[in-house]
C-alpha cells in the first residue's frame, strides 16, 4: 500500500530514534543512581511496601513478581545498555521484527519503574516517555519506509503536549491571561538554572512579549502540525525554538527534550527520501491494529482537554499508553525553601550548632549559583519545592527522609550535595525551617555574590531525634 509509508522522513525516523533513545538512557541511568533511598528496600518509599497494597492489574510491573535491590538495579541498568544499544543504531543492523521486539524493552523495563515509582516517578514527562516509547516500536527500521499512521500519532502526542497546556494555562491562573505569568516564573518555578536569575530580570515587556509567545506556540501553532510541508516542518521547528529557549531558562528534566524529539518526527528534513523496500503485510497488520488501539483509547485525553474541569498529567491506563499533559496552570508569586538543619547537641536550642544540608538542584545556601542538571531529573530535589508549598505534598516521604539524614544513610547523602557531618558522626537531631527566598537585585549580586536573599518564614518541622535514643552522658 503506497498510502501506507512517507519514505521522505527516513532521515527525521533515524534521528528521532537516536534522540529518544539518548532520553531513554538519561532516564534509566536517573532511576539506577537513585532509586536506593527512594524506592529501595530501606528506601523513603519502599517498592516491596507498595506492591502489597496495590495490585498487577492497577500498577503493571516486573516487580509485582518478585523484588529486590538487585533486581531493581539489574532493570535500570539493563534499560541504560538497551538504550546505548539502540542510540549506537542496532536496530538498524537486526530484522525488522527484531528491531521491534527490542524497542519494546526500554519501554517495558521503565513501565515497571513508573509504576511502582510512587510520589518520585509522579511527574507528567514519565508518561510522556511511554507514550513515545511505546508509539516508536512501531516506527520500523531500514527494512521499512516510516508507516505514516505513526508519524501521525506522533503529531497527535506533540499536539496534545502543546495544546493542553495552552489551555490549561488560559483556564488556570489569571496572569497568564493578563501576560504577567512570567514576571513571577523564572524565580519560583521549581528548580532554576544558572541563566534562570537573568532571564527574571527581563525587562517586563519582555515578559509579556514571552507570554504572548507562548500562548501562541502553544494554541495556534499545534494545528499546523498537520498542515502540508513545508508548514508543518516550520511549526515543528517554532516549538523546538521554544522548548530549547526553556531549557537555557530552567531545569525541567527531560520534559522540554521528549517535545524536541516529538517534534523531529514532523520535519521533513534534506535528503530525507529513499527508495521505498515492498512492505511485510504482517508488519502493516499491526502497525494498523496498534493505530486503531491508540485513536480509540485518545478520545479520554479529547475529553479532558475540552472539559472546563481539564487536569494535567494523568495517565487513563495503567499501561500510560494515552496521557494528558500540562504545566504551570497556576504560578506562584512567592518562592517558598524547605531548609533542613542538625546539630550535635544533646539538647537542641536557638543558639545550638545547627549546620545546612546543601541540595544538588535545591536552592539552599544563598551564595551557591544553580547548576544545570537537565535532562538528569533529581527528583528529591523537585519534591522538597513541592513540600515548601504544603506539608501535605511531603507526608508520605518527608519524615522518611529526616529519619535517614539522622541515620547518616549512604545512599540518602549521595542525594544531596553535601552533609554538614562526617559519615561516623550523625546528627543528634534534625530540624525543618520554612524560609522565603527572592533573586537578588543587580546591586545586591555586585555587592554580594550572592543569587538570593531568604528570610525566615517560620517552622516547618521542629528538633527531633530518632525514637529511642539516649542522651549522651
Amino acid at each position: 500500500m503506497e498510502w501506507f509509508t512517507a519514505p521522505e522522513y527516513w532521515l527525521s525516523r533515524l534521528v528521532f530514534q537516536r534522540a529518544l533513545a539518548g532520553v531513554y538512557l538519561v532516564a534509566f541511568l536517573t532511576a539506577a543512581l537513585q532509586f536506593r533511598a527512594l524506592l529501595g528496600e530501606r528506601g523513603m518509599l519502599p517498592v516491596p511496601r507498595f506492591v502489597e497494597r496495590v495490585p498487577f492489574r492497577r500498577a503493571p510491573s516486573l516487580f509485582h513478581l518478585r523484588y529486590s535491590d538487585r533486581l531493581f538495579a539489574g532493570c535500570a541498568w539493563t534499560g541504560c545498555a538497551v538504550s546505548a544499544a539502540l542510540l549506537a543504531g542496532l536496530d538498524g543492523l537486526l530484522p525488522l521484527g527484531a528491531a521491534m521486539a527490542l524497542w519494546l524493552v526500554p519501554w517495558a523495563l521503565y513501565l515497571s519503574i513508573v509504576n511502582v515509582g510512587q510520589t518520585w516517578y509522579g511527574f507528567g514527562w514519565e508518561s510522556l516517555l511511554l507514550e513515545t516509547g511505546f508509539l516508536a516500536v512501531f516506527l520500523g527500521n531500514d527494512e521499512v519506509a516510516p508507516p505514516v499512521l505513526v508519524l501521525f500519532l506522533m503529531r497527535w502526542i506533540l499536539f496534545r503536549v502543546e495544546f493542553g497546556a495552552g489551555l490549561i494555562k488560559m483556564r488556570g491562573d489569571a496572569c497568564w491571561r493578563k501576560l504577567t505569568c512570567l514576571y513571577h516564573h523564572h524565580e519560583t518555578q521549581p528548580m532554576p538554572g544558572p541563566l534562570s536569575w537573568f532571564f527574571h530580570h527581563l525587562p517586563k515587556p519582555l515578559h509579556r512579549v514571552e507570554a504572548a509567545a507562548n500562548h501562541v506556540t502553544q494554541l495556534v501553532v499545534p494545528f499546523l502540525l498537520f498542515a502540508p510541508q513545508p508548514i508543518a516542518t516550520a511549526a515543528a521547528c517554532l516549538m523546538i525554538a521554544t522548548q530549547l529557549w526553556l531549557v537555557l531558562s530552567g531545569n525541567f528534566a527531560w520534559l522540554n527534550w521528549i517535545t524536541v524529539v516529538l517534534a523531529v518526527s514532523a520535519l521533513e528534513l534534506p535528503a530525507g527520501r529513499r527508495a521505498a523496500p515492498a512492505t511485510p503485510l504482517w508488519y502493516e497488520v499491526v502497525v494498523l491494529a496498534a493505530a486503531a488501539l491508540l485513536l480509540f483509547l485518545g478520545y479520554r485525553p479529547v475529553v479532558n482537554m475540552l472539559s472546563r474541569r481539564q487536569v494535567m498529567n494523568r495517565s487513563f491506563d495503567p499501561l500510560h499508553l494515552v496521557n494528558t499533559y500540562g504545566a504551570f496552570g497556576s504560578v506562584s508569586r512567592i518562592r517558598y525553601e524547605v531548609v533542613i538543619e542538625g546539630t550535635l547537641d544533646d539538647v537542641p536550642r536557638e543558639g545550638s550548632d545547627w549546620r545546612e544540608y546543601e541540595f544538588r538542584g535545591k536552592p539552599g545556601d544563598p551564595r551557591h549559583w544553580p547548576r544545570q542538571f537537565a535532562p538528569y531529573h533529581l527528583r528529591l530535589d523537585w519534591m522538597m519545592w513541592f513540600a515548601a508549598l504544603s506539608p501535605a505534598y511531603a507526608g508520605t516521604w518527608f519524615a522518611a527522609l529526616v529519619e535517614r539524614l539522622l541515620e547518616n544513610d549512604r545512599d540518602t547523602l549521595k542525594l544531596l550535595r553535601r552533609s554538614p557531618f562526617p559519615p561516623d558522626e550523625p546528627p543528634r537531631h534534625i530540624r525543618a525551617r520554612l524560609f522565603r527566598y527572592r533573586c537578588t537585585t543587580w546591586r545586591e549580586l555586585r555587592e554580594t555574590g550572592a543569587y538570593w536573599h531568604r528570610t525566615y518564614v517560620r517552622e516547618y518541622l521542629p528538633p527531633t531525634r530518632l525514637a529511642g535514643t539516649a542522651q549522651r552522658p
